[in-house]
């Protein structure tokens, strides 16, 4: 197609999306589940103006699923307003580490007793379909200036951190397969990959995310500048955070989030002799911009400003990242495997890797099943899927991994977008009860 319809084509999907937007919030269904379906529309099941094989198109999917990855980390870091050394973290803790660890480990038994794939490759797609999507689950995450309820919380935090815990159990998949070097006995997988990539990560984001949200309240505070223009500075903590993390050999997904998070916390400095709007008799309600540069209300304006822009693009990122999910399943191989591999990993693999890392806790099994079902697969396992593709997996383990990946990320967005609604209205009523 000419440039001319491509960008005729856009633009009638996105008006569209704005005028049916109400009709679907009314609607059993998550947004997902409607671009997923004009997705097949488009590909080559329907009308055929869309043809991306995932295998000849590794390269630029990869992209384009990393940079809406990073939008939504970035989103969901600045909606966690918990402080970091809360108690709450724990659980998410547990279950992007521990549970996530676990269910790479069960792929791999299934992949290897079930599906024939050697071990290397066996460890490789467990850590492909391992994490949790928190680009998908915008209808359980905790929203800003709630009470955070745990379990929310913990799916929203599990979301976000198991994109970044993951890669380094990906590598440690093809270094088995020869595609990443390992080091000897594995030191530099355990020193670099795993160890200092996530500490690492974490750190570089925490202290970027702090420097820069304090640098813009002191110049918008004390000198009245650096006011507006609020999508620059989400773009850039964004890629400051990611560029700043991956030339130093860290986690690039967990320095975002953690921008996201140090951003959301940096505080006001209020000047002496000062007062909040709006508690002056007489005074005017305050505009953005007196909200913007008061010492009282810069932190909050600016991390709603930058949220706001944030949410929008995630929107975007959403529709593109889905509908070219929908356009690629032409490319799944008929598989009966298919058949028997995603109910096994819904309903025992992912709830038994919840029970078992959540072993002792003090979350009630009612809560734990929960999570355990809202395992929700999406962008992050295409993404590493293409990271995959794209770093040496081909032939016959390539289609497999497209063929196992894709069938997964279409049943969860399918099964788990009609479920998600009454299960979380029926959890809302229970809590509400107790």
């Amino acid at each position: 197609m000419s440039n001319a319809t491509w960008a005729l084509l856009a633009g009638l999907i996105l008006i569209a999306m704005m005028l049916i937007g109400t009709l679907v919030s009314r609607l059993p269904l998550s947004g997902a589940m409607i671009y997923l379906g004009l997705g097949v529309l488009l590909g080559p099941y329907g009308i055929a103006v869309i043809d991306l094989a995932p295998i000849a198109h590794a390269a630029t999917l990869e992209l384009m699923t990393e940079v809406a990855l990073l939008i939504s980390l970035f989103s969901v870091g600045l909606k966690l307003e918990v402080p970091m050394l809360d108690h709450r973290w724990i659980a998410p803790y547990r279950l992007a580490f521990v549970s996530m660890a676990l269910t790479v480990g069960l792929i791999a038994v299934v992949g290897m007793f079930g599906l024939g794939l050697p071990l290397g490759a066996a460890v490789l797609l467990g850590a492909i379909l391992a994490p949790t999507d928190p680009v998908l689950a915008s209808a359980i995450q905790s929203e800003p200036g709630s009470d955070h309820e745990p379990t929310r919380f913990s799916l929203a935090g599990e979301g976000a951190l198991n994109d970044g815990t993951a890669f380094p159990l990906v590598l440690l998949g093809l270094g088995m397969m020869q595609l990443h070097d390992l080091g000897d006995l594995g030191w530099h997988w355990w020193t670099v990959d795993l160890i200092w990539s996530t500490i690492g990560g974490g750190l570089i984001g925490t202290l970027l995310g702090a420097a820069l949200g304090k640098l813009v309240i002191h110049l918008r505070t004390r000198h009245h500048s650096a006011v507006g223009m609020d999508e620059f500075l989400s773009l850039g903590v964004i890629a400051v955070s990611f560029g700043a993390a991956q030339l130093c050999l860290a986690s690039g997904f967990l320095s975002v989030f953690f921008a996201g998070l140090s951003l959301r916390r940096a505080r006001d400095f209020p000047l002496a002799g000062t007062a909040p709007l709006g508690r002056i008799p007489g005074e005017h309600q305050p505009d953005v911009e007196d909200a913007a540069t008061h010492s009282h209300h810069a932190s909050g304006a600016m991390t709603r400003a930058v949220l706001g822009f944030n949410e929008q693009l995630e929107r975007i990122a959403e529709l593109g990242i889905v509908l070219m999910i929908g356009t690629m399943l032409p490319y799944i191989a008929s598989a009966s495997s298919l058949w028997w591999f995603i109910p096994l990993l819904f309903l025992i693999v992912r709830p038994a890797s919840i029970l078992l890392g959540m072993a002792g806790s003090s979350v009630p099994l009612h809560k734990q099943a929960l999570v355990g079902w809202l395992g929700i697969r999406g962008i992050g396992s295409v993404y590493y899927l293409m990271f995959a593709l794209n770093h040496g997996v081909s032939g016959g383990i390539a289609q497999q991994f497209v063929t196992l990946t894709l069938g997964v990320v279409t049943a969860s967005i399918l099964v788990h977008g009609i479920t998600v609604q009454p299960l979380m209205k029926w959890f809302e009523s229970r809590r509400h009860q107790q």
